[in-house]
């Protein structure tokens, strides 16, 4: 489970975008020489009243992507590189920014496998991540060479999205989607010579998720095919859990269209694990984005079978978050009646009531993983953003504390319930990451000497855990990383996230690296809503309790003013995705605090999204306007629905990838439609990936460039001498 008024407001709106376009050229840091931006598309208001509120959509025909939407787009996007260009020393960042990141050498995935080393490594200077595999005897060779894809295929960006050994070594399952799309299609490949076996299969973008003990058969969750006029929102529906014995085509086995097994909702993802050694399989259920598992158990022998014996393990309410097992043990990470997780550890074929509480909840501490190996259970707990690592061996209560190997976050853990000890991945706010073996015999770590650390100094830079104090009096974390020996207000920007209960960690980052090297100051403001401090800090950011999210942030930055560490005109903030609730609330419920604001793949219309292909799956995360108490939290946290006329907002630099399967292209559209309509001064800019999608699957050489066009524009909307657009010159 670890893989587990219509005529009227028209005007209006015409209006206020002729006086947008009169006050813009006031800024004094407006671009010298550029060309106007594009008309501002067309208004076609769709008014409705929704539990007694009010609501007009201006843009709801953008939501269909048509020829005249994507025309603006495609020249809203036009519109943006020309400025972006037009700043001088953009040339020479994005030649440091390339050379920073491609100084790097990133591995991802390691596991081990029958003698074998799997892992994805993207080695200095490449754009692309590749699979590798080391050898007993040593040798490393390229499996899946991901820019040779790209050469095939007429320069189309590749990526793989996840890698799944078979329990012997032998071959090994790897999804693979092209233009950020991650609709990954399945293949298998010989681990000793790099054929290609099988595949591939088509509409496997969540993964394999285990191969069979005989490593014959390997089970993946296939989304159901679409007819011609099903709507978007049935995309990921109704998925099923199929075998693939990589001869004959794969048999659906579980899920709500199977009638095999447990039922399955229409929303809810079978996830099958049988671990190598393990005598019960589990049996998951996935509810979209909701963290909380059900889960059943059967003989890992029969798990297979149409006709498996599953037993009811745990259902939601339960509070199981991830599970793993070893023998007949299973052990459960919950947060049930412990806000900051316990573990649990309960025999394969026993009721949960007969479990008992192997790790207790600690308030000082959170526990984030569960990790079973042959001679102890490790658990991966954390105190802020820093991890610690505890050891309970086999057969005992006892936990010991493992001394880590370096003062960081711990990103990635591999243990086989076969064998001792564990393989991790490390690294911190300023140091990129390393992979170590753990000995148990030895009690020490051995650093596996993959990747390349590149062209940092954790030396150069000063690393502070603050607290800022919310409107409600709560503490509020927050990381800040300075250039050594900063003094006096520095152009500073400040990351936050704050949805799903995922954490912001001290974890590198070789694009917040970039943006440090150049002199930036960084912050992480650790907003209610993600997992920083446990359950608790999650539902406080949940909901009715939603506005926490971007008002956490708003503290932060009030923080920073009054530590004089910054000023509102050096004062940046930037997320993305479900972090877009946050960026777009907290700029609009305090317009005067910031310099700018950059928004990346912005989930903007909140009321909206359940509309789209991805919007089912995050009902259990944002709720649904089907209810009243739903409809009113989706309201609140909606960015397109809060933009006034007349308000002088922060500039902006919204992006999006016409490719993105998670947050429609129309939301970050109908954000800066709407931000232009509303008379807004300062610049609105829509930047387009063409050949992107989410990020997921973005070359290094998208990314730098995504990275170069962002420091640009805080440089220039900080009023740095030389960073003002002028066209022509």
């Amino acid at each position: 489970m670890q893989r587990l008024a219509l005529v009227s407001a028209a005007v209006l709106a015409l209006a206020a975008g002729s006086a947008a376009a009169q006050q813009r050229s006031a800024d004094p840091l407006a671009p010298i020489g550029a060309a106007p931006p594009p008309a501002p598309p067309p208004v076609r208001p769709v008014a409705q009243a929704l539990y007694g509120v009010p609501v007009t959509d201006n843009y709801r025909y953008m939501e269909t992507q048509g020829p005249e939407t994507m025309a603006w787009m495609k020249a809203q996007g036009a519109y943006t590189r020309a400025v972006l260009d037009a700043i001088k020393p953009l040339s020479g960042l994005r030649g440091r920014v390339a050379a920073f990141t491609g100084s790097f050498g990133f591995v991802q995935d390691y596991s081990t496998y029958g003698g074998r080393s799997f892992y994805e490594e993207r080695t200095p200077g490449s754009d692309n991540f590749d699979l590798m595999v080391r050898d007993r005897d040593g040798r490393v060779r390229k499996l899946v060479d991901i820019a040779a894809l790209r050469v095939a295929h007429g320069g189309t960006p590749y990526a793989i999205n996840y890698i799944l050994p078979s329990p012997d070594g032998a071959k090994v399952a790897v999804g693979i989607s092209q233009g950020g799309s991650e609709a990954a299609e399945l293949y298998v490949y010989d681990a000793a010579t790099g054929t290609r076996i099988a595949g591939p299969v088509d509409r496997a973008q969540f993964g394999a998720t285990s191969w069979s003990s005989d490593s014959g058969t390997v089970y993946f969750i296939r989304l159901k095919a679409l007819g011609p006029n099903d709507p978007g929102t049935e995309k990921y529906r109704d998925p099923s859990l199929d075998a693939w014995n990589l001869t004959s085509p794969p048999t659906p086995l579980y899920g709500s269209i199977t009638g095999h097994g447990p039922k399955f909702g229409h929303d809810e993802t079978p996830v099958l694990e049988i671990s190598p050694g393990v005598s019960a399989a589990l049996l998951g259920s996935q509810n979209g984005v909701q963290p909380e598992i059900k889960a059943w158990v059967a003989p890992a022998a029969q798990a297979g079978s149409p006709d498996a014996p599953w037993t009811l393990l745990v259902d939601r309410d339960d509070g199981v978050t991830s599970a793993d097992a070893r023998g007949d043990q299973i052990f459960l990470l919950s947060h049930k009646n412990a806000p900051t997780f316990q573990v649990l550890q309960v025999r394969a074929g026993d009721p949960l009531s007969s479990a008992r509480v192997l790790v207790p909840a600690r308030t000082d501490r959170v526990i984030e993983g569960v990790h079973a190996a042959a001679d102890a259970l490790y658990v991966v707990a954390r105190q802020g953003v820093y991890s610690h690592l505890l050891r309970i061996p086999a057969g005992t209560d006892r936990i010991d504390e493992v001394a880590l190997p370096e003062h960081g976050h711990i990103g990635e853990v591999f243990t086989d319930a076969r064998v001792p000890g564990l393989t991790l991945g490390m690294s911190s706010w300023v140091s990129p990451p390393t992979q170590y073996r753990f000995d148990p015999a030895t009690g020490a770590f051995a650093d596996l000497r993959l990747g390349v650390h590149g062209d940092i100094h954790a030396a150069d830079f000063t690393v502070s855990d603050l607290q800022a104090k919310a409107r409600d009096g709560v503490n509020v974390p927050l990381s800040l990383v300075q250039p050594r020996g900063a003094s006096g207000p520095q152009v500073t920007v400040v990351e936050a996230y704050g949805s799903y209960g995922i954490s912001e960690l001290a974890d590198f980052s070789s694009r917040r690296a970039a943006f440090m090297k150049e002199g930036i100051t960084y912050g992480v403001c650790h907003v209610r809503g993600g997992g920083e401090l446990g359950e608790a800090w999650r539902l406080g950011g949940k909901d009715a309790n939603k506005p926490n999210t971007w008002r956490d942030l708003i503290a932060c930055g009030e923080d920073l003013i009054a530590r004089r560490i910054t000023t509102r005109g050096k004062l940046f903030i930037i997320g993305g995705s479900a972090g877009g609730i946050t960026m777009g609330r907290a700029m609009e419920e305090r317009p005067d605090l910031f310099a700018g604001v950059i928004d990346v793949v912005p989930a903007a219309n909140t009321v909206r999204s359940e509309f789209t292909p991805n919007g089912p799956d995050n009902i259990p995360e944002f709720g649904t306007v089907t209810t009243e108490a739903g409809f009113h939290n989706l309201y609140e946290m909606d960015s397109v629905v809060h933009v006034k006329p007349g308000v002088a907002y922060p500039p902006v630099l919204i992006s999006t990838g016409l490719n993105d399967p998670r947050v429609a292209p129309w939301e970050p559209a109908k954000f800066a439609a709407a931000l232009e309509a509303s008379g807004d001064p300062n610049p609105v800019l829509l930047r387009i990936d063409e050949q992107a999608g989410h990020g997921i699957g973005a070359t290094r050489s998208q990314g730098d460039a995504l990275d170069a066009d962002q420091i640009a524009f805080v440089f220039w909307r900080a009023g740095r001498s030389g960073w003002r657009p002028e066209a022509g010159k």
